[in-house]
């Protein structure tokens, strides 16, 4: 009961056209952050598929040494 008191009380205060333009804004950042988090997985991927090629041309460098 007490949050909707709340709730009512910041409608009157604000006005709903301001707490919709702020859950719009909200929205908007959300939607911006979870774009940011998907685009640096998907570099961080590419970053370790670069990163694996060079380990194993590495070991492939010591191994020779190795035998030699």
């Amino acid at each position: 009961w007490h949050w909707l008191i709340v709730l009512v009380i910041v409608m009157l205060v604000f006005g709903t056209k301001k707490l919709r333009n702020v859950g719009q804004d909200l929205g908007g950042a959300v939607k911006g952050f979870k774009d940011g988090m998907k685009e640096a997985e998907s570099s961080a991927d590419a970053g370790k598929t670069e990163q694996l090629d060079g380990k194993t041309i590495n070991a492939e460098a010591k191994e020779k040494v190795s035998n030699s």
